[in-house]
């Protein structure tokens, strides 16, 4: 199964993240499928892949909460259209 999830990159005390799609059984710094977006939480910059994230959602894989947040935030029309169908 895959997962789109972040992977820490950066200094110390300077964070910044990869969202990757990633094999469930690998550890958060492990071997990434795909990198697809990019989250620097202290300047609050998100750049997104978005053709490639659609493409794995599409296939199954399942974010984790906090790159379902920073999706949800940029408004991609997937999340658009569950949030219809859920209403």
């Amino acid at each position: 199964m895959v997962k789109l999830r972040l992977k820490r990159c950066g200094r110390k005390q300077q964070a910044v993240y990869r969202i990757v799609a990633i094999d469930v059984r690998s550890r958060r710094e492990g071997r990434d499928l795909r990198k697809v977006g990019f989250y620097d939480p202290i300047k609050n910059q998100t750049c997104l892949n978005v053709p490639a994230i659609l493409y794995f959602l599409e296939k199954g894989a399942q974010p984790t909460r906090t790159v379902y947040d920073i999706l949800r935030k940029a408004e991609l029309e997937f999340f658009k259209e569950k949030e219809r169908t859920l209403s």
